[in-house]
């Protein structure tokens, strides 16, 4: 689909896509996640919640271009990214988008205060300073553990959805903020592994670039042993079947690909593994979302 051409031959959609709109939708539905297995007595009601939904989509999306914004170097050294429009040239990585970013952030995370509480407006922050900052700036060319510690920004996601609902954070909420948290490691190690000759030619301090991709399989189903196992507890708290169903289908595929990515440590299985880690979440916050929907009408 060609896009729309706007002024300096830029386009629309590769201004849309500095933002990182999936990466954004991602966490968006983590704290839509976080409304839905939160208890809360008196909750805020749908507009409310809708706005915090768009707020953390906006907060997330402000990190992603950041991360763009100050990593076009390393982009230009790596296939998969050397076509962004900060590395060719299409965007100028001037004070201006820096200054759209910053502004867009606090738009954000003003819109999730007022809309819900400040508490939800906290995590939506932290969320996005721990992906901009924590893990783009002195995590990701220093570390291996970077992606560990960026995983915090979708468990952030969880903590706003939540608190949106009820300040004093549940044990549900706790979960699944938990289960993000073991998540987003081996979902993002598992594309690593894909491109681990990009990260490698950037000297980006990846897991399979450092330890190789034997090992870095082996720690991938360790977590998804791990948060799978966890992601069923909150059915022990009051979730109900449709979720478990979700947990427990979503958590099988993801073990049954990473235990054949241990098998045969190679790109085409851990570029399987990673749409499973995808279609895992899908299930359990879907299944969540669900779950919640339908007590909510009956």
């Amino acid at each position: 689909m060609t896009a729309t051409t706007i002024e300096g031959g830029t386009t629309v959609r590769d201004a849309i896509m500095v933002f990182k709109p999936r990466i954004a939708l991602a966490i968006m539905l983590s704290a839509i996640g976080g409304i839905a297995v939160a208890d809360g007595v008196a909750s805020p009601g749908f507009i409310k919640l809708s706005l915090l939904a768009i707020a953390v989509f906006l907060a997330a999306g402000s990190a992603g271009a950041f991360n763009q914004w100050i990593e076009r170097d390393l982009d230009a050294r790596m296939r998969r990214t050397a076509n962004r429009p900060f590395v060719t040239g299409q965007f100028t990585a001037g004070p201006g988008w820096l200054a759209a970013i910053v502004g867009l952030l606090v738009v954000a995370v003003l819109l999730a205060g007022v809309a819900t509480n400040w508490w939800a407006a906290l995590y939506t922050f932290l969320g996005a300073f721990t992906y901009g900052v924590v893990y783009t700036m002195w995590l990701k060319r220093r570390s291996w553990t970077n992606i560990v510690i960026g995983g915090l920004a979708g468990s952030f996601a969880v903590l706003a959805g939540a608190a949106a609902v009820d300040p004093v954070i549940g044990t549900e909420a706790l979960l699944l903020t938990l289960v993000l948290f073991l998540w987003t490691p081996p979902h993002f190690w598992s594309l690593a592994m894909v491109s681990s000759d990009d990260y490698q030619r950037a000297g980006v301090p990846m897991l399979p670039v450092v330890f190789g991709q034997q090992l870095c399989a082996w720690v991938i189903l360790a977590h998804t042993i791990a948060l799978s196992l966890i992601a069923l507890i909150p059915a022990w708290y009051g979730m109900g079947t449709i979720y478990l169903v979700g947990a427990l289908s979503g958590g099988t595929l993801f073990t049954w690909t990473s235990i054949a990515l241990v098998l045969r440590p190679d790109r085409v299985r851990a570029l399987k593994n990673f749409f499973a880690s995808l279609l895992q979440l899908c299930l359990l916050l879907g299944g969540a979302m669900v779950d919640r929907a339908i007590g909510t009408l009956l």
